[in-house]
This record gives structure tokens, sequence and C-alpha cells, in this order.
């Protein structure tokens, strides 16, 4: 006689989206265990303790993929000179794995720790497939003045997680917010404005300046990103085929990308570094 066929349940769509983004991250690798895919209290404990750095801390966000968050991020931290990089994504989406001039192993934190023209770049080790587990970042030394948080996750999930990213990241003066000049990029620049308050927030464009911007995305500008256009709180950062190409590895930043940067850090009044200027 044959077995009765198994009943399933109807899969509900918030856990087709939860499957979705694990296997995006790269959760599901054929390992055979699941190991590495659970955050343990003892992760949970560390990531939600308290991070109280001495110095300013700016957090940068992509609002769409491919807008250059990292990029910025390792720009305006080589414009400052006394800077570090805290890239906090999955490290599976790493920009900044090939970045570093110099590798210095892992700290006690759980950070893997590089350098790059006097820059320090931090990046969260190990599996990490939720903001909440994101260890805090480890103390910076006395003479660093600034830490550029590569955020790395979406703005909503990290706000709602709690833990030292969404503290930050709520209280931070300004945020510095990475998107592309087309409508989608406008109109989650547009959200992502929603959920941390504009009149805190410097949008990097990637493409023309606004007054060249097409017609077409007139309709993707809600009323946040023009209260930005107005304050003048727009920069545009001008395509880099060799950025898109290859990513960021070794070799300078371009010319383009650090006066783009330079221009934010202005308005933001992080100071820069003078050795850096003249570019």
């Amino acid at each position: 006689m044959n077995a009765p066929a198994a009943t399933s349940r109807p899969v509900m769509v918030d856990e087709l989206q939860r499957a979705w983004r694990a296997v995006q991250d790269g959760r599901f690798r054929g390992r055979g265990d699941d190991s590495e895919l659970k955050v343990t209290t003892e992760e949970h404990e560390r990531a939600t303790r308290a991070w109280q750095p001495h110095e300013r801390v700016l957090p940068v966000v992509g609002c769409v993929g491919q807008a250059g968050s990292t990029t910025l991020a390792l720009a305006l931290a080589t414009l400052s000179g006394q800077a570090r990089v805290l890239e906090c994504g999955p490290a599976a989406r790493s920009g900044l794995a090939d970045a570093a001039t110099a590798e210095l192993g892992a700290s006690a934190a759980g950070w893997v720790v590089g350098r790059r023209e006097g820059v320090q770049i931090a990046r969260a080790g190990g599996a990490r497939w939720t903001p909440e587990s994101v260890p805090p970042p480890d103390d910076a030394s006395t003479e660093l003045a600034l830490s550029v948080v590569d955020v790395g996750w979406d703005v909503a999930d990290v706000l709602t997680a709690g833990g030292w990213l969404a503290r930050h990241l709520a209280a931070a003066e300004w945020i510095v917010a990475a998107t592309r000049a087309t409508t989608p990029g406008l109109r989650q620049l547009e959200t992502v404005l929603a959920q941390v308050g504009s009149g805190r927030v410097v949008a990097a464009v990637i493409g023309p300046p606004p007054r060249r911007w097409p017609r077409s995305l007139n309709a993707a500008i809600g009323p946040a990103i023009r209260a930005l256009l107005e304050t003048g709180d727009v920069v545009a950062i001008p395509p880099h085929h060799g950025l898109a190409t290859r990513g960021l590895d070794p070799t300078p930043l371009p010319a383009s990308v650090l006066r783009a940067a330079a221009e934010i850090a202005r308005r933001i009044s992080v100071s820069t570094d003078h050795s850096t200027k003249g570019f």
C-alpha cells in the first residue's frame, strides 16, 4: 500500500524573502552543518554592547546596489588623514577585500584589519548575516579623529535590528547617502531620507550634476530630495569606468572621486589632511 502523501503548509511571502536574502548573502554553501548560520547568544551580546568612540563617527549608506558607498567611505577617510573605515556588511559582499596595501590580521573584537595610505581598513570578519551580528569595533587610537562607517545593510533593517550600529546611525550628526542618478536610485534615496531625516544627510549621486539630470527623473524627485537640492546638499560623483570594472584595489583613488568627497567633507565640516589637497 502506498504511503500517504506528505502534506506541507503554505509558504509565507516573508519566509521566501528571508530565504532569498540568505541565499544572496551566501549562507548556504553545502557545508553539511549550520554551525555558522546562527547568531549565538554570545555573538548577540557582543554586537549589542555599547560602542563609545572618542572620535567622530560618519555613517555612509548605500541606497541601491553599485552606488559607490564603500568607495566614498574610503575617499572620505583618505582625505581626513587620521581616519579609519569600518565595513559592516557581509564579508561575501566586501568592497574592501582587495583595497589594503598591508593586511594586519584579525583583531580581538572580530574585525579583519589592514592599512592603506595611512588609513586603517577594518572589515567585520566571520559569518555576518544580519546587522545585529556585527560586533562593536575595536577602540581607536587616540590620534584617530574619524571613523567612517560603511553601513553595508538596508537602513530599515539596521534601525529595526537595534544594537550599536543602529544607535550610531540614529545619533549621527551627519549621514552620507550614496545613490545613482536613475529613477530607482532617486526613489530609494527618498525612502532613506524619510527613514533617517533629510536635515542631516548629504546625498552623493553617481551621475551628472543635478542641473543636468534628464526630465525623466522629475517624477522620482520627492520633497526630501527637493529640500536637499535647495540647500545644495546633493553632490555629483562622476562615473569612473575603471572603478566600476575592477572595484577597489591598492591603486590610488581617482582624482574625480576625491574631489567629490572633498566637497562632501566641506559641507559636513570634516577636516582634510593638507597633504591630500590639490588633486
